[in-house]
């Protein structure tokens, strides 16, 4: 049994009208899947690193975009959280990091630094960042974090989630019930912590962005650090990022 997976959780469909577009496409010479999988190897506190998608998703492509190396599950739950649990099941281990497709800039010390976190609070059922109001860093645009949380927990959460928006995220339902699970937050940076950053991608103009940091910093500088320096000289791409964050809070609120 592993000690701590990482699971890169995929899209389960692919059209050339859906953001699902973008794991494949190429950022800075590599797919963006590829880019994020490789991020999580290089963390030095995961003891392996697994592809998770749906049937429904095109198998051919993520083949093509995902490393060799890199086992590709597809399951047949229905929805997310489920899909983890089956994933668990065939990878059985104690303790998962998720890592979001939609994070081309996740950072391997930030995941690093959850499982040390984890390690030091055995209690913890889940370990994140958080923003300064309040909100899990996950849930913002900045699109540099991971999750950690133990397998258990991800069990417990698939028998006793209903709601469907509840088990569209793997750990949604672990983060939203603090009476429930041992809950552990570490504060964002404060370089991270801004409204006028956005690092996710998920529509064209997060694409546009994600390539020319990409072509800036090179792929020997795509450390957190390097990418927020950058755009602290970048005011006017800071204020687009401002702009689309502000429209999705208007969407999901």
């Amino acid at each position: 049994m592993l000690e701590t997976l990482g699971i890169v959780q995929l899209p389960t469909t692919h059209t050339p009208h859906s953001n699902t577009k973008y794991p494949f496409r190429r950022l800075g010479g590599r797919s963006v899947l590829e880019r994020i999988v490789r991020r999580a190897t290089e963390a030095q506190r995961l003891d392996g690193v697994i592809a998770v998608s749906g049937v429904g998703s095109a198998a051919n492509e993520i083949a093509s975009a995902i490393p060799a190396d890199i086992p590709l599950y597809q399951a047949q739950a229905p929805d997310a959280l489920a899909r983890a649990v089956e994933a668990i099941e065939q990878y059985p281990c104690r303790a998962v990091v998720f890592l979001s497709i939609d994070t081309p800039f996740v950072d391997p010390a930030l995941i690093d630094q959850l499982v040390i976190t984890a390690q030091a609070h055995s209690e913890c059922d889940y370990v994140g960042y958080r923003q300064a109001d309040g909100r899990p860093s996950v849930m913002s645009e900045v699109g540099v974090f991971a999750e950690w949380c133990t397998a258990r927990a991800v069990k417990e959460a698939h028998r006793k989630a209903k709601d469907a928006s509840e088990r569209m995220s793997a750990t949604q339902f672990i983060y939203s019930h603090p009476e429930r699970f041992q809950l552990r937050f570490m504060s964002a940076p404060q370089e991270l912590d801004r409204d006028d950053l956005r690092l996710r991608v998920t529509c064209e103009e997060d694409w546009e962005h994600a390539d020319m940091i990409a072509e800036a910093i090179g792929e020997d500088a795509m450390d957190w650090q390097c990418v927020a320096r950058l755009l602290e000289n970048q005011p006017g791409m800071r204020e687009q990022m401002a702009r689309l964050n502000k429209m999705t809070e208007t969407i999901d609120g």
